[in-house]
């Protein structure tokens, strides 16, 4: 039952710092990098974020590496 709490720790934090992100993702500067790429055609709008997906992808890397050891 410990393991299983643990768990519920770790994906609760988880999912506070993913939502910080997303509150706070704009201000700091993610999901306008210049590697993202934004289609203008009249009314629709197409956003791929492949440098923020890079960016956190790298971020996330690091961090569940640094937490195995």
């Amino acid at each position: 039952m410990q393991d299983l709490g643990r768990l519920l720790i770790v994906v609760g934090l988880i999912l506070a710092v993913a939502g910080l992100f997303l509150l706070f993702g704009s201000k700091i500067g993610l999901g306008r990098l210049p590697g993202d790429i934004i289609i203008h055609k009249g009314p629709m709008r197409i956003f791929i974020p492949l440098a923020t997906s890079l960016l956190l992808s790298v971020i996330l890397s690091v961090l569940l590496w640094l937490f195995r050891k």
